[in-house]
């Protein structure tokens, strides 16, 4: 097993953006991996993994085991991306948190445009739109505009909950447009979690990380057979998630600023043609290394 230095720089920077966006509520880390070309390997090597393993290792032939381990487990993608994934989220979760709190308009504008962008990278990828890409469109606007809107359930932190909202988040994490961390909120483990990372509580990650383990390994292969089978459908599908998610960060936007002046919005405005070109940027230079 052989690594590629330069390679796998490059899987540990697209785990980093996934990272980040994880953490944000309203932002998907799915999207990023969507827009820097490595989302149907990522959904293709999850539904890969079939446990076939274990069957060598309880009959302890660890040849066989170790052969079967290493073609089923892509090591060379997931090591990197693994390691940026959990760098950012170590490193950037209270920067992010900072930001919201404190430069809450700006920092959702940015996240808005993020959203926009990834929208348009969907919307390149369905070559001729039909009835049946609008239907879907609108369908996933509508279910995302309502999730959206939910309220936060109260719920307790026991290691049983963490490890169901572990389960569910990780589902909406690998979902271009739809945000775990969003999802997070809306069963009340958002913040808990969030110090958990800051204090690394091991019991609670450990925990989180294998009820997510459990659930990214199901949800990814029904994932992977609509991308196979129904891409263009399934993209379409998406881009309305996004549209409809845009509704938390434009609220978001709104509640925080104190007028609606053009000195108070042209900032937000900014921010966002940042966050959009950022992507569209981070796509063509993806595409070049792909």
């Amino acid at each position: 097993m052989n690594f590629n230095l330069y390679e796998s720089f490059l899987i540990f920077i697209r785990g980093f953006l996934m990272g980040s966006a994880d953490i944000v509520p309203g932002v998907s880390g799915g999207t990023i991996a969507l827009i820097t070309g490595i989302y149907e390997k990522l959904v293709y090597s999850i539904s890969k993994i079939n446990f076939k393993f274990l069957k060598p290792l309880v009959k302890l032939n660890f040849k066989e085991f170790w052969h079967v381990f290493c073609d089923e487990i892509d090591f060379k993608f997931f090591i990197p991306l693994g390691l940026g994934i959990g760098v950012a989220m170590l490193s950037l979760a209270k920067v992010i948190t900072y930001c919201m709190e404190t430069y809450t308009a700006f920092t959702y504008a940015f996240f808005l445009g993020l959203i926009l962008a990834s929208a348009i990278v969907c919307f390149r990828r369905i070559e001729k739109i039909n009835v049946k890409h609008v239907i879907f469109a609108i369908l996933g606007a509508i279910l995302a505009y309502i999730f959206v809107s939910l309220n936060p359930i109260a719920a307790n932190h026991s290691l049983p909950v963490l490890f169901i909202s572990g389960m569910i988040a990780i589902c909406a994490m690998i979902l271009p447009g739809i945000s775990g961390s969003f999802m997070l909120l809306l069963l009340g483990q958002y913040e808990y979690m969030l110090n958990a990372l800051h204090n690394l509580n091991f019991s609670e990650i450990i925990t989180f990380c294998v009820g997510a383990l459990i659930g990214i390994l199901g949800f990814s292969k029904i994932l992977n057979y609509l991308l196979k089978s129904h891409e263009e459908i399934t993209m379409a599908f998406l881009i309305g998630v996004m549209v409809g998610t845009l509704k938390l960060p434009a609220l978001a936007i709104a509640t925080s600023l104190t007028s609606f002046t053009l000195v108070s919005i042209l900032p937000c405005v900014i921010f966002a043609i940042i966050g959009l070109v950022l992507i569209i940027a981070l796509k063509s230079q993806f595409n070049k290394k792909s």
